[in-house]
């Protein structure tokens, strides 16, 4: 079952992400979205929609800098040879943060098989991330940040959170623009068209 979550107002910084993470109800995709997930329209149980888009199959992941925790600047290129899930995100934004509990899960389940980024487009950078990892206690992601936003206008300012997969040669699967469950079995199915 795969929830989708996007927020259709203003983030919400203040409520506390990891209640609404656990509380976020399961559902599955709407009875339109087609089986094979093109370009699809997915809706939670709590009617909030996120789209999932092959529209940019095939493209290059871009080769923006950001930074690792430590400060030391990298590229996606240091990742390339296993299938990459990037995900860029920012602590003021409420299904970002929703979603990032599941993600670290993901990170887990996904281990030596699919790297999992999480690139914070925070404009302060590691001055709010660093804290917000601290409070949620993540073990296996890394609060990467891009204060900048280079990799956000490379990929096409979509909105966040907005997550890419890559295949192992950098060349983009899908995207999807909203937040989502992403530690559930049916994203399991989405992230194997990475081969």
């Amino acid at each position: 079952m795969i929830i989708f979550l996007i927020s259709l107002s203003a983030c919400d910084n203040q409520s506390n992400p990891q209640a609404q993470a656990d509380s976020a109800p399961k559902t599955e995709l709407t009875q339109d979205a087609p089986q094979n997930y093109e370009n699809a329209d997915l809706v939670s149980a709590n009617g909030l929609v996120a789209r999932l888009s092959y529209d940019y199959r095939g493209t290059e992941m871009p080769l923006s800098s950001f930074n690792a925790p430590d400060g030391s600047s990298l590229t996606l290129e240091r990742y390339r040879g296993r299938p990459i899930l990037l995900n860029l995100w920012a602590t003021y934004c409420l299904p970002c943060r929703i979603e990032m509990p599941t993600l670290d899960n993901l990170a887990a389940l996904e281990e030596g098989k699919i790297t999992v980024l999480t690139i914070s487009q925070d404009l302060q950078g590691g001055k709010v991330v660093r804290p917000y990892f601290a409070k949620y206690g993540f073990q296996n992601i890394q609060g990467f940040t891009d204060r900048q936003n280079f990799l956000w206008n490379a990929i096409g300012q979509t909105g966040i959170p907005l997550t890419v997969l890559y295949d192992s040669n950098g060349l983009e699967v899908w995207r999807v623009v909203g937040g989502m469950e992403w530690d559930d079995a049916e994203v399991a199915k989405l992230l194997r068209q990475a081969g």
